[in-house]
């Protein structure tokens, strides 16, 4: 018997919005593919359901050896289906990604270490400890090469997709200054472009996609520790990533999440400069693909039919090019 599980309204929301009919079969699946998994892999039910926009995921027990793990249910797109390559070569050096347990290939479906998902530095109240601790995730993270015939995605490909709808976009904007902010994060990247790089990259790391160890914080239940130099947060404490989407490149275009969730005009710089010095990035190519990182979103909006960029993003880029 097919094993009923609650489908929380906001995925199935995100899901017909983003995915269409996909996501609607996706949905209508994911009961009979939570039943299927859970007998497969020996696993039972341990709490209740955590989502994103994409997955599903289930906290759960394996059977066999009374192990603590998250199963993840997904669909299998272009960003989805390079996540159990990334998190292998991520294990396999020790990079500060969560531990994959298990996957199927067909399905897209994960079994993970489980982590406290209540606890993501979205939750950290001290913003500069926050971004130190995900420069060091990164730093963890970018330093792996990018695994060789896996088919990940590559950040040539990317660029080369961008600079093909950019003229397009800049028409559709209706404000002056953004076609020309547009125009200028355009030119930034294509000084670059030739250059696009080799690391494993992340592609979504921000606060949220960071989360504490399952076994906490020695300094108690509200996981502040001691005070330290990460502002309140225990050295020991184990910060983890989650939800790659991975692709081939330069990590200068990893940094916007950091800059853009939790925004604060005046730590924009601040920020920058922290992570690409705990990346030990050359500070003019990190700040020139970050521009491409906001020519990407840019693009979005105007193809999800926006005619103004975002004013977050207006003001990086702004501040990024000097001009604020």
């Amino acid at each position: 018997m097919v094993r009923v599980i609650d489908i929380p309204d906001a995925l199935i929301a995100t899901q017909s919005k983003y995915n269409g009919a996909a996501g609607r079969a996706f949905l209508a699946a994911l009961p009979g593919r939570a039943a299927e998994f859970l007998e497969r892999w020996g696993l039972r039910r341990d709490g209740a359901a955590f989502h994103g926009v994409c997955a599903l995921v289930l906290p759960v027990v394996r059977v066999a050896d009374g192990r603590r793990a998250a199963l993840k249910l997904q669909p299998v797109d272009e960003e989805t289906v390079g996540e159990p390559v990334a998190l292998r070569a991520w294990g396999e050096a020790g990079a500060g990604a969560v531990a994959l347990l298990d996957h199927d290939a067909a399905t897209g479906t994960l079994l993970l270490e489980r982590l406290d998902g209540r606890r993501s530095l979205e939750e950290v109240a001290d913003g500069r400890a926050a971004v130190r601790v995900l420069a060091e995730v990164l730093a963890g993270l970018s330093s792996v090469p990018a695994p060789a015939g896996c088919g990940l995605r590559r950040l040539e490909d990317v660029v080369a997709r961008m600079a093909a709808r950019a003229p397009g976009a800049m028409s559709a904007l209706a404000d002056a200054e953004e076609r020309r902010l547009l125009a200028d994060c355009a030119a930034a990247v294509r000084e670059v472009a030739a250059e696009p790089g080799d690391r494993l990259l992340h592609w979504d790391l921000h606060y949220g996609n960071v989360l504490a160890g399952a076994e906490g914080a020695a300094g108690g239940e509200d996981g502040s520790g001691g005070e330290g130099e990460t502002g309140g947060l225990d050295h020991r404490e184990r910060w983890v990533a989650i939800d790659p989407k991975p692709l081939a490149g330069d990590p200068g275009f990893e940094l916007l999440p950091a800059l853009v969730n939790r925004f604060d005009a005046g730590a924009v710089r601040w920020r920058f400069d922290l992570m690409t010095e705990a990346l030990g990035l050359d500070r003019e190519r990190a700040r020139a693909w970050t521009l491409g990182r906001l020519l990407q979103n840019g693009l979005w909006s105007v193809e999800d039919g926006e005619r103004r960029l975002e004013p977050e993003q207006v003001e990086i880029a702004r501040r990024l090019l000097g001009r604020g």
